[in-house]
């Protein structure tokens, strides 16, 4: 039990009898300051007030308030109530400009250090925001730089503060790395001899702030007068810098020579990848370049290789499609392929088979551009283009490697198809990824690049397909009501006597305002059964197939997905965003 409950307790604002009859009675819950508000036994001005009152006297910590959400009280009412008491302004940093001369004045380490940031002026006043209103050596620290002036006192939440605080202090680091290389350039008679130190530090900038921000890949482009970073937060491009188009230059040129790459060529796309160690974790970035109309694109994937391998069971698939997946790479041989579009988790799906599969016994080797995460007790080959090592080569003299299990990181020709197809029918079983929209697609998408429909009814397993959808921010989520064109469309859908609850996300600080936070998969699972199989024998049409497997409990993305969001993981809106009715 936490020490405010105690308080409350101990001065008679809350009754022991009353939460010992309640616990007695609601065995398994755990007691919060929002339960007791939520069953009569508290009440909210009541907490406020006795809140602010064990502050002044000094028998709590205003700290105490930050870690408050987690017991579902509304810690923004709190911050008000108690600038209210006060007589001083509750000020939202995430939604107040700040004037940015006073950012001068004043050092941002030493505006971190006191947690507190010069809001606005005028002729009279400065107003400065706290994150403890009662810290009087930090209010003395900041009155420093005011003389002339009087320091009106504000109250703001520790954490805004700090990462209001953070993002300046990134930006003026930007700023000043970016006047340095610009300097460096008009010293320089080649851009692309740059050593400034201010280009490496650059580039950890834009590493550190995007791994701080759960980006997955970083982009920079150059625009005909800026170049633009941006990161892929949860499948969604944000914009995260913009600065001179002349820093380009010098900022690909180190990229490429950190991944190995030719840094004098700029017609052809390249491909690289290199380590580095950021904020004490190992990561590996996959760099890809493209030549563009205005100048060069680059993207890098972030790999976190201190990062623990998913297991299969926590991959989201429901019960039923887990059993037919779990069914599909445990037989001894045949295909199972992993369909879906680029990012759609895949390969992370093939890395989780193969951790379940894995064995001393077995004897599994991989062929994969490029290897993304190493794995113990399996063998790794990395396609080599240039060398002349391609999957379908690198195929051939895996066969002669005497293999039980191989996995192919994607089928991209005929060529490998076939050989696939000849290692499935010969004993082995082949994990691999096709990209086709749905599971049943891979079917057809096998008989267009040229393979015979009896093939392709005797070598396949099973066919998964996945998206990634977004999940619902738990700090900001809330009920939804549906209705009109969209509750016609899903209730189909909707298994029949099941509340049709909603849920999406507000949009709040922790969620950057996109009511999302991580991701969540919805898929579908197709085992080929023998009458499946020898419909495509037959050339049956997709439509004829859809119904059997239908028939036989094929569930659809589109419903894992309405499933999903009924569970209160996602929206409707995500659901028809990845997936297709």
């Amino acid at each position: 039990m936490n020490k405010i409950i105690e308080l409350l307790i101990k001065d008679g604002v809350v009754s022991k009898d009353d939460l010992i009859n309640y616990i007695s009675s609601h065995k398994n819950s755990t007691i919060s300051l929002g339960l007791l508000i939520d069953n009569g036994m508290l009440d909210e001005n009541t907490l406020y007030e006795f809140i602010f009152k064990n502050i002044r006297k000094g028998v709590i910590s205003f700290d105490i308030i930050e870690s408050l959400y987690q017991e579902g009280i509304d810690t923004v009412s709190l911050y008000k109530y108690i600038a209210k008491s006060l007589n001083i302004e509750y000020v939202d940093l995430s939604s107040k400009e700040i004037d940015s001369s006073l950012l001068e004045k004043i050092p941002t380490s030493l505006l971190l250090k006191n947690r507190a940031i010069a809001v606005e002026e005028d002729d009279l006043y400065v107003l400065v925001v706290f994150a403890d209103p009662f810290d009087l050596a930090a209010q003395d620290a900041i009155n420093r730089f005011f003389p002339k002036k009087i320091v009106k006192i504000g109250l703001s939440q520790a954490s805004d503060i700090k990462d209001k605080l953070i993002q300046i202090e990134t930006y003026e680091s930007l700023r000043s790395y970016v006047e340095e290389i610009k300097k460096d350039l008009k010293t320089s008679a080649d851009s692309d001899d740059n050593e400034s130190p201010a280009v490496l530090k650059l580039i950890d900038l834009i590493l550190k702030s995007s791994i701080v921000g759960r980006a997955s890949d970083i982009h920079i482009e150059v625009t005909e007068k800026n170049c633009i970073v941006r990161d892929r937060i949860d499948g969604m491009l944000q914009q995260k810098f913009i600065f001179d188009k002349i820093v380009f230059g010098p900022l690909a040129s180190r990229i490429k020579l950190l991944s190995n790459l030719d840094i004098a060529e700029r017609r052809k796309p390249q491909d690289g990848r290199f380590s580095a160690k950021v904020i004490d974790k190992e990561f590996d970035f996959r760099v890809s370049t493209l030549p563009t109309l205005i100048g060069e694109s680059i993207v890098m994937r972030i790999l976190d290789k201190s990062k623990t391998l998913i297991t299969l069971e926590d991959m989201g698939m429901n019960d039923e499609s887990y059993k037919k997946f779990k069914e599909g790479i445990t037989t001894p041989y045949g295909i199972v392929l992993v369909t879906g579009p680029t990012g759609s988790g895949k390969t992370t799906t093939l890395y989780a088979s193969l951790n379940a599969i894995k064995s001393v016994k077995d004897k599994i080797i991989t062929v994969e551009d490029p290897v993304e995460y190493q794995m113990g007790g399996i063998q790794q080959v990395q396609v080599n283009n240039n060398a002349g090592l391609t999957f379908a080569s690198a195929l051939r003299s895996i066969l002669r490697q005497d293999p039980d299990k191989i996995m192919i990181g994607e089928i991209r020709d005929t060529e490998t198809l076939r050989i696939a197809i000849q290692a499935a029918m010969t004993g082995h079983l082949v994990l691999s990824t096709l990209h086709t929209n749905d599971a049943i697609s891979a079917i057809f998408r096998m008989v267009d690049m040229g393979i015979e429909s009896y093939l392709v009814s005797g070598s396949l397993v099973a066919i998964q397909a996945q998206r990634l959808v977004r999940k619902i921010c738990p700090n900001c989520k809330e009920r939804v009501t549906i209705g009109g064109t969209i509750l016609s469309e899903i209730k189909y859908y909707i298994p029949k006597g099941r509340e049709m609850t909603f849920y999406k996300g507000r949009g709040c600080k922790e969620c950057n305002n996109t009511g999302y936070t991580g991701r969540e998969m919805i898929s579908e699972v197709l085992t080929v059964s023998n009458t499946l199989a020898r419909m495509i024998a037959n050339d049956a049409t997709k439509e004829e197939l859809t119904k059997q497997a239908e028939s036989e409990g094929f569930v659809s993305m589109f419903e894992d997905g309405i499933e999903k969001a009924l569970d209160g993981k996602t929206t409707v809106d995500e659901i028809f965003r990845v997936a297709r009715l």
